[in-house]
């Protein structure tokens, strides 16, 4: 069963261009890098960082010292009754703490297929418009702003 407490990764470039990722459960719906927390106590940067790598590749190892960063940012959102079941009975609801991650423009993107089918690289406004998640989008249009 999943926890109810969660991660969302906005990945980006200097050019401001998002990465958007499409789901393989449900094509046509495009978000930013999310998960939940694999145990309660794992810090959430790690939880960030852990499933930045397992949906797409991307290590923060190799990356800028510092280039994840918490938005400083976390919503409470009601679970959509689709994916209930993956929580425990009675759990309607997910904490969601927000992350970003400038990474270089040519990146290489490595897929996880249970996960997702595609990506694009869009500017931020778009992948903002293209997002189904409320929260995915205003993550997205706060990626500036400190």
């Amino acid at each position: 069963m999943k926890i109810p407490i969660s991660v969302l990764v906005v990945i980006y470039t200097a050019s401001n261009e998002v990465l958007l990722l499409e789901r393989a459960d449900h094509p046509g719906y495009w978000q930013s890098v999310t998960g939940s927390l694999d145990d309660v106590n794992e810090p959430l940067i790690e939880a960030a960082a852990r499933e930045l790598f397992e949906e797409t590749g991307i290590d923060v190892k190799c990356l800028q010292p510092n280039s994840l960063v918490s938005m400083s940012h976390a919503i409470e959102y009601e679970i959509y009754p689709e994916w209930r079941h993956r929580y425990p009975p009675g759990v309607v609801s997910n904490r969601e703490h927000w992350f970003k991650v400038c990474v270089p423009s040519n990146s290489p993107i490595h897929l996880a297929p249970r996960e997702h089918l595609s990506y694009r690289w869009e500017p931020a406004e778009l992948a903002a418009q293209l997002c189904f998640s409320p929260s995915n989008r205003e993550a997205i249009l706060r990626l500036n702003s400190d």
